[in-house]
């Protein structure tokens, strides 16, 4: 793939994210209430506008376009996850593993260091485990239980959990992203690590002083005692062990459900008919969100088809002049890419091949590439309102993301110190012999 032979693309073909930034957003800030649009509505709009697009192809190839987009080897897998993630919080709901996890922390921990330690935990979940989603779907809701007992800001505990998930996701050896990094430059992946991990230090240590400052400024003092059973709190202790060993998302979230299932029997809290109907309950407080990311993978695929992804490709690497400039391309041809698909993997392997292309031209060094094409793509990610992180979170506690945005230090920090690692050209790694990592999978 090459500057010269790439396609020019169309840039209406960006009207239905142009739509449902309209209407979501719009509405929000018009109305000062970002409850009066439903996301998934917004969405299905936007749908229809993409749909009723491009009238050389007839409906039936445009719907099995979408559908081809919304049946997507990630958009499935993630509803699985989801799936899974509503089931085991519904479980350990019932066998009360949330207040006892949460009182376990108000009887340990000072209340201004709360929710500076979900950022690190989420940190530690998300670098072993390898995905923001993993560890949202398993921090989230002990975030929320410590909102409702603290009474710090449900919005900022949120917004801790997502930054750590992002951490991780942009570090991890085993991450889906690092992995499409490394492999569409071709380079070690040892080398992309140490790359990145000079560049969000900094911003993890801010955000970590960031939220100490922030929480001891709540009003609302705990006071008595603070109950709470061990064994409820051991199938989260579960899912943190089995996070942190770097075992497979989906097998630590079944894991969850069953161990916690197990315990909730064993102390009566329910029979097996109630843990079926406790995952069933938990499974359908997801639904709305599954739906809305199927839709959203419909939508994308039929972006792509009608050229609104060439169209960003050919706008950014129409600018480049240096090499400074070229990694700031780089930068922004990822972020665009991820706005507009919502998919930080898929956004690096889309915008990986010309990178590197732009990295020959401008003797960029393989890592350096592997290393801005994640940082950028995660970043975009962990901020944009409809991306499947904000949603599932703001699910879990029935808030919007727009809320949860002003929260996110980490990935805001992170996207800040990325530019100027550009500016004052930092980090400097030896020359090494640029050879794809073996074995990676």
């Amino acid at each position: 793939m090459t500057n010269n032979n790439f396609k020019k693309g169309n840039p209406l073909a960006l009207l239905p994210l142009g739509v449902f930034l309209l209407l979501f957003i719009g509405t929000g800030v018009i109305t000062k209430d970002f409850y009066k649009m439903p996301v998934i509505v917004a969405f299905t709009i936007s749908a229809a506008v993409a749909l009723f697009m491009n009238r050389q192809d007839s409906m039936e190839k445009k719907v099995e376009i979408f559908c081809k987009g919304a049946g997507e080897t990630n958009v499935i897998l993630m509803n699985i996850i989801l799936i899974l993630a509503g089931a085991f919080g519904q479980v350990a709901k019932e066998i009360g593993g949330v207040e006892s996890t949460v009182n376990l922390g108000l009887s340990f921990l000072p209340q201004n260091l709360l929710i500076v330690g979900v950022f690190f935990i989420a940190c530690l979940i998300s670098l072993s485990m390898g995905t923001s989603m993993g560890t949202i779907v398993a921090l989230a809701p002990i975030a929320v239980g410590i909102s409702d007992s603290t009474g710090i800001p449900v919005a900022l505990a949120l917004g801790a959990v997502v930054g750590g998930g992002m951490f991780g996701d942009n570090l991890s050896m085993i991450s889906d992203s690092t992995i499409a990094a490394v492999r569409t430059q071709g380079c070690k992946m040892a080398d992309k690590f140490k790359m990145n991990f000079f560049i969000v230090l900094l911003p993890a240590i801010i955000t970590m002083t960031l939220l100490w400052v922030l929480t001891p400024s709540e009003q609302t003092q705990i006071s008595g005692a603070h109950p709470y059973e061990i064994v409820k709190v051991l199938p989260y202790i579960g899912v943190l062990i089995a996070a942190l060993s770097g075992m497979n998302v989906m097998l630590v979230l079944a894991g969850g459900v069953i161990f916690s299932g197990a315990i909730g029997i064993v102390y009566g809290d329910f029979g097996i008919y109630g843990l079926f109907q406790a995952m069933a309950t938990g499974m359908r407080n997801l639904e709305d969100l599954a739906v809305t990311i199927i839709i959203i993978g419909g939508t994308v695929e039929l972006i792509k088809y009608n050229g609104g992804i060439d169209y960003l490709l050919n706008l950014i690497t129409s600018k480049m002049k240096t090499k400074k400039g070229a990694e700031l391309g780089i930068a922004a041809l990822v972020s665009l890419v991820n706005v507009s698909t919502a998919n930080n993997t898929i956004s690096i392997l889309m915008a990986g091949p010309l990178a590197k292309d732009i990295s020959k031209k401008y003797d960029i060094d393989p890592r350096r590439t592997a290393s801005l094409l994640d940082i950028f793509a995660c970043c975009c990610q962990g901020i944009i309102p409809y991306g499947a992180q904000l949603l599932v979170a703001a699910g879990v506690a029935s808030i919007t993301p727009i809320e949860i945005m002003k929260y996110l230090y980490y990935p805001l920090l992170t996207g800040v110190f990325g530019i100027l690692s550009i500016y004052l050209g930092f980090p400097k790694l030896k020359k090494s012999k640029n050879s794809a990592e073996e074995n990676i999978a």
